[in-house]
């Protein structure tokens, strides 16, 4: 059996990692929460099954002082009453952007995130899920 190596992705194509690394300096500066930051990045690792992201993002909200209680609970966010309705919210668009059912009701989700954030905010929020989604792609493309 032939060992296949992954792609050295920062090898090949430098310019275009920095240049996806950029962007979140641009995303930063909107000012979205960290926790809401951080609850993303992880539930959306978590669904995608990148260990190497749960694990970075895991430590980050750590340090940024998310507790171990709510990090150990966040993939029963719905189920349990550690999380604000903020935060639900901000979950449940990232579970939706990650998943893409197809019957998913965008335009009561989307209800739901106003009801807390402002279109900025969303804005961010969106680009966040949508950033980390990108990322888990091309780590789990290592496996």
């Amino acid at each position: 059996m032939t060992d296949i190596k992954a792609v050295r992705y920062e090898q090949e194509i430098p310019d275009v990692l920095d240049a996806l690394a950029d962007v979140h300096t641009k995303m930063d500066g909107h000012g979205l929460d960290r926790t809401i930051h951080h609850l993303i990045q992880l539930r959306a690792s978590q669904i995608n099954r990148c260990g190497f992201c749960v694990k970075m993002h895991t430590k980050e909200a750590r340090a940024d002082g998310e507790t171990s209680e709510r990090l150990d609970r966040i993939i029963v966010w719905d189920q349990v009453g550690d999380f604000s309705e903020r935060e639900k919210a901000a979950l449940a668009w990232t579970e939706a952007l990650t998943e893409l059912e197809p019957r998913t009701d965008f335009a009561s989700l989307r209800a739901r995130l106003r009801a807390h954030f402002s279109d900025n905010e969303i804005s961010v929020i969106t680009s966040t899920v949508a950033m980390i989604n990108l990322w888990n792609r091309i780590q789990i493309s290592r496996h």
